[in-house]
């Protein structure tokens, strides 16, 4: 039975204005493929789906946008579900790294050991402070979750 998503609940910065959609920059074939994947693999419909791959977008999006600055940003598990469906497209992933990255390719470097020092919740105001939608519920096992190479430019 697929899950079905209650209405998201979405964060922004005052300071910054208006919430940027991850769904703005994403090419319109792609989205829709990734959604595809999500509900292909996971229990997800497509309002499900779309909440989790937006906030992989703008988790990826704003960690690149912070690279080198050894923040030891974490996304929630659900989150990181919508990462690695980007990840995974390898051409389309790498050609968001050469536009929004610098050229640079942005590293995943999982580890092991689950963390519970804060540093999903504080992802998630680094989300919203860079002007990104944050659906506040796929954030909230935060508990469960840490860097996944902290101190290092990857995520």
């Amino acid at each position: 039975m697929a899950t079905t998503a209650e209405s998201p609940i979405l964060v922004t910065d005052p300071v910054s204005g208006p919430a940027r959609s991850p769904r703005d920059i994403v090419p319109a074939g792609l989205w829709e493929k990734q959604v595809g994947l999500l509900m292909r693999d996971y229990p997800y419909d497509s309002i499900m789906a779309t909440r989790v791959l937006g906030q992989g977008y703008a988790y990826l999006l704003t960690a690149m946008a912070h690279r080198k600055e050894g923040l030891g940003l974490a996304p929630s598990k659900l989150v990181d579900i919508g990462v690695h469906t980007i990840i995974l497209d390898t051409i389309a992933y790498a050609e968001l790294c050469d536009k929004y990255n610098a050229g640079q390719f942005l590293h995943h470097v999982p580890k092991v050991e689950m963390k519970n020092d804060g540093s999903v919740m504080k992802t998630a105001h680094l989300v919203a402070r860079a002007g990104w939608e944050v659906d506040l519920p796929l954030w909230q096992d935060a508990a469960d979750c840490g860097p996944c190479h902290p101190g290092n430019d990857s995520h």
